[in-house]
Formats: C-alpha cells, sequence, structure tokens
C-alpha cells in the first residue's frame, strides 16, 4: 500500500513539473506572438496583411489578428483576449481607456464614411446637401437601407447620424430598415441582393469586387470623416497582455516607417488609408 502510494506521489509532482515546463515553453514561445483586436474592415481590405507582414520581418513578431467589430473587439479586449486595439468609434475608445482596460490611445489614420446604394437612387440621394438631407429622403420614401447592426464603428458611426438628423429608425426594423449584423463584406453583398442603400467605410468598398449596379451615391461631408486609433490593453487588469511586443507594434505603427507603409497601401491605385499619428509619441 505504501509503495502504491509513493508511486502515485511520484507520478503527481512527475505530472506537475511537467505542467510547468509546458506552461513555461508556451509563455516563453508566445512573446513573440501578439494578438490584435481589430476591425473588419482593416482587414478586408487588406491593409493588415500589407503593414503587418513589414512589422514582423522586422521584428520577428506573429500577430495573430482577430476582425471583429468595433464593439465586439473592445468586449474581447475587456475579457483579455488580445494585446492591443485598432479600431475606429473613438468616444468608445476613450470611455475604454478612461475605464482603466487600456493603457493609451493614439490617432493613427482616417479615411471616411461613403453611402452606397443602387444606380437608379430611389431616394434621390445623388442631389441631397447634406447627411441629414440624405437619410431624411432614405425614411421619408422609405427604401431599403441596410445597417451593420452588430455595435461595430460602422454601426456606432451610422446611428450617431440618425440621430444627428433627428430620426429614430428602430421602430421600422424589419420593414425598409434592416440590420445585418455581420462585417462590412458581408453587409454589401446583402444590400446589392436587396438593392439596399448602406453606410460603408469607403476602404472596404473600393477593395470590394462584386459591385454590380451599386455605386457612391453620397460623400464628402465632415460628418462622414471616419478615424481609427490604436490603444495598449492594460496589463494591470490582465497581467498576460504581452505587453512588450504590444509597446513594439504600437511603437511601429506611430513611426514614420509605420506611417510610411499605411500611406502606400493601395487597391486600385486608391490610397485607402490615410496616416496621422504624432510620429514623436512611444509607448513604453
Amino acid at each position: 500500500m505504501l509503495s502504491r502510494f509513493f508511486l502515485r506521489f511520484a507520478s503527481l509532482v512527475t505530472l506537475i513539473a511537467l505542467s510547468v515546463c509546458i506552461y513555461a515553453f508556451t509563455t516563453v514561445a508566445n512573446d513573440n506572438v501578439l494578438t490584435l483586436q481589430s476591425t473588419t474592415s482593416t482587414e478586408n481590405s487588406g491593409l493588415l496583411r500589407f503593414i503587418l507582414s513589414k512589422f514582423s520581418k522586422k521584428t520577428g513578431i506573429t500577430v495573430r489578428v482577430v476582425a471583429v467589430g468595433t464593439g465586439q473587439a473592445l468586449k474581447n479586449a475587456r475579457n483579455g483576449d488580445g494585446d492591443v486595439l485598432l479600431v475606429h468609434a473613438k468616444a468608445a475608445e476613450e470611455k475604454f481607456v478612461k475605464d482603466g482596460w487600456g493603457v493609451e490611445r493614439f490617432d493613427v489614420m482616417y479615411n471616411d464614411f461613403i453611402i452606397v446604394g443602387p444606380e437608379e437612387d430611389p431616394a434621390g440621394l445623388a442631389t441631397a446637401k447634406s447627411v441629414d438631407e440624405a437619410l431624411k429622403r432614405i425614411s421619408e420614401k422609405k427604401v431599403p437601407f441596410l445597417s451593420r447592426g452588430d455595435d461595430s464603428g460602422t454601426h456606432k458611426a451610422e446611428r450617431r447620424l440618425w440621430t444627428a438628423a433627428g430620426i429614430d429608425p428602430t421602430p421600422a426594423s424589419g420593414t425598409w430598415y434592416r440590420e445585418a449584423g455581420s462585417g462590412m463584406g458581408a453587409t454589401i453583398n446583402t444590400a446589392i441582393g436587396m438593392r439596399a442603400y448602406l453606410l460603408t467605410d469607403r476602404a472596404t468598398w473600393i477593395s470590394y469586387q462584386n459591385k454590380t449596379q451599386h455605386k457612391v451615391l453620397f460623400e464628402g461631408n465632415p460628418q462622414l470623416f471616419n478615424q481609427y486609433g490604436i490603444i495598449q490593453v492594460n496589463p494591470a487588469h490582465h497581467p498576460r497582455v504581452n505587453a512588450k511586443a504590444a509597446a513594439q507594434l504600437i511603437n511601429w505603427i506611430l513611426s514614420k516607417d509605420g506611417q510610411e507603409a499605411i500611406a502606400a497601401f493601395k487597391v486600385h491605385g486608391h490610397q485607402l488609408f490615410y496616416p496621422n499619428a504624432k510620429v514623436q509619441e512611444t509607448v513604453n
């Protein structure tokens, strides 16, 4: 009995030691792996593949991208799934930092939102003089409008624009106002099938191939400005955050090299994102 006890005890000690070794190896191996919570627009457009390959080549750090809506990305980061955020809903980002979940927020780049729709333009958006007028024409004519409906940065911007126009489309949900609950690319595809209007970021629209008879019908208004920011997840809340690699990524994106990489990314000859970081800013 005693020998059996010692045999079991020795087995348990061996298992614990092996587990510690595996954990230590995993920790060391993951020092050069970073999780970036970002948006479907940065992923669908191809930007992240373009710039992160340059960062990885320079530093040896592998970046694992989780591409979801901004709201979900912020939620994931609050839950400890991620080291860095690259998203586009400034008010929500600033609250994330103020609440202690993020270390500091930095501007990175911008582009703009556009409203696209069927080329026959039943609501007459092409002649609208403002965002308010464009949205009022859609709601008055009750023509199909497809929302992301997923708490993404684009969805947050869309809801803000409806509010500014004095319109609540929620009661019309399921009639002329529909919610896709999906990423930007999938929402564009659904809107085209429905012959519906939608708000999209310009980068995803330019990158998207299957436009068929849809076209840009309203653009160029200051209310459609689309700012992106970057935040390191706070290791004080989540000790497993790879703070060293996170700081390296943020510093590179804010640097001259990172900003030039963003500016150099083009699709069909079009620059999709415009860097506007203060390049002297660094994260420790």
